[in-house]
């Protein structure tokens, strides 16, 4: 019979010196992001992308800057906070919620204002621009004009120019930006005010005017780390961000890709 092969006792040790000290795998992590919800579609591509390069999992949490940071204060439990606006950073900034040293600028975007359809002819937006007229009987879709930064970046453009108060009293208000794109691509409002990613998301929507910015704050996007999150995957997800990768995929959506 012939005998099952056998190593030298040099060869087990070896093996055995190999096994114990050949590097272990990196263990993937689950990486929680709670982001503005006009990153809604940049981040479902960068989500499949991260995964795929990197084995850690990606869970991302979409609603209005505002309602996100509200329940950062709360504790709930994210890593990282990418807000469309440095006011609502600012605030859990002065708690002492974001990590030392772990924010920078992102983002930036405009502000456009929508028709339904994708026929509707383009207007100049001026002190006498006859915006009441335009909407008629119809609503004005922003997001929340006091809470969500897309519609305090809309009123701030809608004050500069005067029309505000012409038009408060038709303005359908909702969570975020997303919802009053909605409004407007499903043809329940005839117009609104959104950023131009999320315009460009859409398919039955026309940008028929874009607000200079010298009409509203500066729309950023700031990054945070999140305080005590310092996990490996929280730091390979905030290298890949900045990476070529995730900036084609922003600048796609429209995005200005901030810090270069």
């Amino acid at each position: 019979m012939t005998k099952p092969f056998q190593l030298s006792r040099h060869a087990r040790a070896l093996a055995l010196g190999i096994a114990v000290f050949a590097p272990a795998p990196a263990l993937s992590e689950t990486v929680t992001v709670f982001a503005a919800a006009s990153l809604t579609t940049a981040l479902a591509e960068i989500e499949a992308d991260f995964e795929a390069a990197t084995g850690h999992d990606l869970v991302v949490s979409l609603a209005g800057s505002s309602a996100l940071a509200q329940q950062i204060r709360q504790g709930a439990p994210a890593d990282i906070f990418i807000s469309a606006s440095t006011d609502w950073m600012d605030l859990i900034a002065a708690e002492g919620l974001i990590e030392p040293g772990g924010r920078f600028d992102l983002l930036g975007n405009t502000l456009v204002l929508i028709a339904h359809g994708r026929a509707a002819p383009p207007v100049a937006i001026t002190p006498d621009f006859a915006l009441s007229g335009l909407i008629g009987d119809g609503r004005l879709a922003m997001a929340l004009v006091d809470a969500v930064p897309a519609g305090i970046y809309g009123k701030a453009a809608l004050d500069h120019f005067g029309l505000w108060d012409g038009i408060a009293g038709r303005v359908a208000q909702t969570d975020n930006v997303r919802a009053a794109l909605a409004l407007v691509a499903l043809g329940e409002a005839p117009y609104g005010i959104v950023y131009a990613t999320d315009a460009n998301a859409a398919e039955n929507v026309t940008i028929i005017a874009t607000f200079p910015p010298e009409s509203h704050p500066a729309i950023v996007y700031p990054l945070a780390r999140l305080a005590g999150r310092d996990g490996t995957g929280v730091a390979a997800l905030v290298a890949y961000l900045q990476g070529d990768a995730a900036r084609a995929a922003f600048v796609r959506q429209g995005f200005a890709v901030l810090g270069d």
